[in-house]
């Protein structure tokens, strides 16, 4: 289940490689440990680093790289101690083998500790493959009857959301329980909300994730270089839902379908109460069972009043990014009118608490100015590529929000689910600079962005008007700066190099958030800066982490096992493609984990954490069924890494 709390480099010195013939010193210290690596694997021609973890310290021990032979292929020397992990792991080394460039399976060993393996590959192929599997979890989480047997022997679940009734928000006993009280009071109906995708482990529908979701896996299909059939056919699948989701005709948004947990009184059970299959719920009977099978649909408020604009905003770039894509004029021109009628409908005055989920504790997002900003970007660019002439109202409206960005929200977080901002402001420069009318006007003035060791001239032939309004550009860039600096802060005190706070809740997002963000800021700036820190980012979700474990399920040896999703977890077939949260606050677990659910089957079966001894930091990461804190997998984790990857 979801939880009620989401929030949201200097390298260590190399180490100094030799190819195997070359004759090491035999006086050099000896190391014992783990060896952590991207288990993913490694493009020939980047950097490739991992790390060393030991009770002793290893400084100048000598390591090689073996092939799948075991021969000797490289070796090197461990570098300098980074710091501490924990009391069992005193020292972490870093292991530079980037002059390892020839394609092949090879293992990593220091001494007496060998590394999973891991692949090198020419060019991109080893994340493109990766971010396939991430859009195949997407067509496991399908509902409804457009699903497909697939891997884990899928059936259509949940048919009558297609003729499913409206309901008033429920009343919750308080601000952070998922528990209501009273009977929910039906207000319409019938409508159809049937397919889309499960949120996470459970059964839950939601317009803000999948709004989000759909918007990255519509932006991997127009950014990610190469036609990827079933990346846009699970586009399509999500868009489809959507639309479903707002009701033209009385300019109503649809927020979620399905409600948490029952009501104390006992007369109802909730989707969170039942560990089973989905199709289960279209055979219950039961009076208590009735909003497991005929599921209860929210709106985002009544019929024509404004929408909550982090809803409006996301909803419009959905439906903005998929009319980019679209080949075909007419149903191009469709979804952007689309998205003008739900962009049109934010509120975007006397904002207090946002709007995303039922109750809001499942999703607190506080930041909507990005929302707005990257519905307008999304707008203006397929008004662009469709000739339309609402094109620079929208660039002007995206203009505006940025700077209501940078003023009231940038610097307290990075690209995830509440932070849409570096997409927002990269879509925005893209746009401005698409309109040769547009003045781009930098912060000092002139019409260069200058950096350290670059500097990028600025289209605006007739900047300087004053009817033409002012995208600074230069003020994009340097946000998309400061949130990777404020990874790299991070990193620089951290042995393995993390950008992401793994003490809380989706670090895993958060880092291949920092890795998309590092190619985004590249992208419109030609600024490499960040390059290497990006890479290290990856590197750290895929298995060079304190855990040595890829948290996407289907990659790696020592991998994921024990998701908490209900229908893996019944099955008890792998979820491939799924991206877990991670590591988590250790406060999270001190409790324990609980009992398992009835039909529940337990894993690990024997209840053993193996992972504790690598507890760290505060963090702590369980790979068990009960753990939603760190095991349970979610759409917008698997988004983010389709967009990083594809990149």
């Amino acid at each position: 289940m979801r939880p009620l709390r989401r929030t949201v480099v200097p390298l260590v010195v190399a180490a100094n490689l030799v190819l195997a013939m070359t004759t090491t010193s035999a006086a050099a210290p000896s190391a014992a440990g783990l060896v952590r690596i991207n288990q993913l694997g490694y493009a020939a021609g980047a950097a490739k680093v991992g790390y060393l973890m030991s009770g002793s310290a290893s400084a100048g021990a000598k390591f090689s790289v073996l092939d799948r032979w075991g021969r000797r292929v490289l070796t090197g020397r461990v570098g300098t101690d980074a710091g501490e992990w924990n009391a069992a792991y005193p020292h972490v080394h870093q292991l530079d083998f980037s002059a390892l460039r020839r394609p092949g399976k090879y293992r990593v060993q220091v001494d007496g500790s060998v590394s999973p393996e891991f692949e090198v590959k020419v060019g991109d192929g080893l994340e493109k493959s990766a971010a396939d599997k991430a859009v195949g979890f997407f067509t496991e989480q399908r509902d409804g009857a457009e699903v497909p047997s697939g891997p884990l022997g899928r059936k259509p679940a949940h048919l009558t959301d297609r003729a499913a009734s409206v309901y008033d928000w429920p009343v919750f006993t308080g601000p952070d329980t998922d528990q209501t009280t009273g009977e929910l009071q039906r207000v319409g109906g019938p409508v159809d909300v049937s397919g889309g995708w499960y949120d996470a482990g459970d059964y839950l529908k939601f317009t803000h994730i999948a709004a989000y979701s759909d918007s990255l896996l519509w932006a991997s299909a127009r950014d990610g270089g190469r036609l990827n059939p079933q990346l846009l056919k699970e586009a399509r699948h999500g868009l489809d839902w959507l639309d479903k989701m707002w009701d033209e005709r009385t300019k109503t948004l649809y927020i979620q379908v399905g409600i948490g947990t029952g009501n104390v009184e006992g007369t109802f059970v909730g989707d969170h109460d039942i560990w089973r299959l989905p199709e289960v719920d279209d055979t219950l009977s039961a009076p208590g069972e009735r909003f497991l099978k005929n599921r209860p649909v929210f709106r985002a408020g009544a019929p024509g009043e404004l929408i909550s604009p982090n809803l409006a905003g996301r909803t419009a770039a959905a439906f903005a990014l998929a009319a980019q894509v679209e080949l075909n004029p007419l149903k191009a021109r469709r979804l952007l009118d689309t998205a003008a009628q739900i962009y049109a409908q934010a509120k975007t005055t006397g904002v207090t608490q946002l709007v995303t989920s039922l109750p809001f504790a499942f999703y607190p997002e506080s930041a909507w100015r990005d929302d707005l900003e990257l519905g307008a970007a999304e707008l203006a660019l397929a008004a662009q590529k469709l000739r339309d002439p609402r094109a620079r109202g929208w660039l002007q409206k995206a203009g505006y929000w940025a700077g209501q960005y940078l003023e009231h929200e940038a610097g307290g977080d990075t690209f995830n689910l509440y932070d849409v901002s570096a997409l927002a402001h990269t879509d925005l420069i893209r746009a401005a600079r698409a309109d040769h009318r547009i003045a781009l006007s930098a912060a000092d003035g002139r019409n260069t962005l200058t950096g350290a060791d670059h500097q990028i001239a600025l289209s605006g032939a007739d900047r300087g008007s004053a009817h033409r309004p002012q995208v600074n550009v230069a003020a994009l860039a340097a946000d998309l700066r400061a949130q990777l600096d404020l990874g790299v802060r991070r990193a620089a005190d951290e042995p393995f190099g993390a950008g992401a706070q793994y003490d809380n809740f989706d670090a895993v997002p958060h880092a291949f958030g920092l890795a998309a963000t590092a190619r985004l800021y590249r992208s419109v700036t030609g600024d490499r800066r960040y390059d290497t820190f990006g890479a290290e980012q990856l590197d750290w979700n895929f298995g060079a982490n304190p855990w040595g474990v890829p948290f996407m399920i289907g990659v790696g040896e020592h991998v994921e096992r024990c998701p908490h999703h209900q229908i893996a977890n019944i099955k008890n077939r792998p979820l491939i493609g799924a991206v877990v949260n991670g590591p988590n606050s250790a406060d999270l677990f001190e409790e324990g984990l609980g009992d398992n659910l009835d039909n529940m089957r337990p894993c690990p079966s024997n209840g053993v954490d193996r992972y504790e001894p690598f507890t760290g930091k505060g963090s702590r990461y369980v790979d068990d069924v009960r753990s939603w804190q760190s095991s349970e997998p979610a759409d917008d984790f698997a988004a983010i890494a389709v967009y990083a990857l594809n990149l």
